[in-house]
């Protein structure tokens, strides 16, 4: 071991007595132990768990004895008596072995306020950096990519949690330069509660569009369909003199239930009218699954509407059709329309028409009618509606 790794084994050795504390055990020492050793070298990148590892392998591979180990613990923890020292000079413990001892078999208590102001201040980072992580992905992903946030009990553990985020909103407001940026930050707030809370989030997006899964209605339905038409194909083989017993067995199975035999004389007829029964019931359920999907694709739509109007607008969008090639000129789309709409239109009519020109002969034409203006107000005007008093006094309409 050279000199770099015996002040790295030193330094954390005096971290690890210093955090514990005096604790024999225990997993709350750690938190403390790697800030501390990260305040000491901040070169080296190191966990929790790893910095235990290798404390544990200090103390389990011997590498410092007894006297060592206890003036590292004076050192990282000192006595009351030590304090009260003038100059802040550390005693030696080989030339005084009785005090080695008599320090051995003294118990060493922690400052329980300092462990918990300790795992206040650690919860706090931990929901600091969990809401800043949660900002910066809603930031970076489309409305209609965001997970939809579950509903969240009304306790007072949550009550606190939010209690706790709402004062590290203020710089992230504060900093907002429009609507949208401020909704993202509400939303990433709203996105890290769930997550301190352990909340369970549905990572597929939004449920308001068309799901992907085949629905389980369609499968049976699609299913029945294959049955049906592997059955047509058992009867179409039998019918060609296929006689194998998986065909006969087939065949077989599709009378089940009636009085048809197979080696009755009309069994041609019998195979004729069932197939066409398959027909007629996988046509049958196409439609239903036509009609279904018809229905399904509306009620999406109605509830797509009602969450997220713009999306369905642009999933209604048509594809713009691009046509590659060179623009044709001015000159020549004139031209084509042209020869479309000025050629005349030659009608062929049937002898009919001859026919009933020649019945018509003989009808007199109308006297020419003339239509004045006087003649169009009477017809717009319409009825008179009011109500009149007649000879006798009685209230008539006119």
């Amino acid at each position: 071991m050279n000199a770099t790794d015996l002040q790295h084994v030193n330094g954390m050795q005096k971290k690890q007595c210093w955090a514990k504390g005096g604790e024999i055990g225990g997993f709350a020492y750690r938190a403390r132990m790697h800030r501390l050793f990260i305040e000491l070298e901040p070169s080296i990148t190191v966990t929790e768990q790893n910095l235990a590892d290798r404390v544990r392998y200090i103390l389990r591979s011997n590498i410092f004895d007894g006297a060592e180990l206890e003036r590292l613990r004076r050192e990282a923890v000192p006595s009351s008596n030590e304090n009260a020292t003038t100059g802040g000079a550390v005693p030696q413990v080989a030339e005084q072995p009785a005090q080695v001892d008599a320090a051995e078999n003294t118990p060493v208590v922690a400052d329980s306020n300092d462990d918990g102001k300790f795992t206040q201040e650690l919860e706090i980072e931990q929901m600091r950096s969990t809401l800043e992580e949660a900002i910066m992905k809603t930031r970076s992903t489309p409305l209609e990519n965001r997970p939809r946030l579950p509903r969240i009990a009304l306790s007072k553990r949550n009550r606190a949690d939010v209690r706790a985020l709402n004062p590290m909103l203020v710089t992230y407001l504060e900093a907002s330069r429009d609507l949208c940026e401020t909704d993202s930050i509400l939303f990433g707030a709203a996105l890290a509660v769930c997550r301190i809370i352990g909340a369970k989030l549905s990572t597929a997006g939004r449920t308001t569009g068309q799901s992907t899964a085949i629905p389980a209605w369609r499968t049976r339905i699609e299913e029945r369909i294959a049955k049906a038409r592997a059955l047509i194909g058992r009867l179409i083989y039998f019918r060609a003199g296929n006689t194998r017993p998986r065909i006969v067995h087939t065949v077989r199975m599709a009378f089940a239930g009636t009085n048809v035999n197979l080696s009755q004389p009309d069994i041609m007829q019998k195979l004729t009218e069932r197939t066409d029964d398959l027909k007629q019931r996988i046509a049958a359920w196409g439609k239903r699954i036509r009609r279904y999907t018809k229905r399904l694709t509306r009620f999406n739509q109605n509830r797509l509407f009602q969450s997220d109007h713009k999306r369905l607008y642009k999933s209604l969008e048509r594809p713009m059709v691009s046509v590659t090639g060179p623009v044709p000129k001015e000159a020549d789309t004139v031209a084509f329309w042209r020869s479309l709409w000025s050629e005349p239109v030659n009608h062929n009519e049937g002898p009919w028409t001859e026919v009933v020109a020649s019945q018509c002969a003989g009808i007199t034409p109308m006297d020419p009618v003339t239509i004045t203006p006087d003649d169009v107000a009477e017809a717009v005007r319409g009825p008179r509606t009011g109500k009149v008093r007649d000879s006798t006094g009685c209230i008539t309409t006119g």
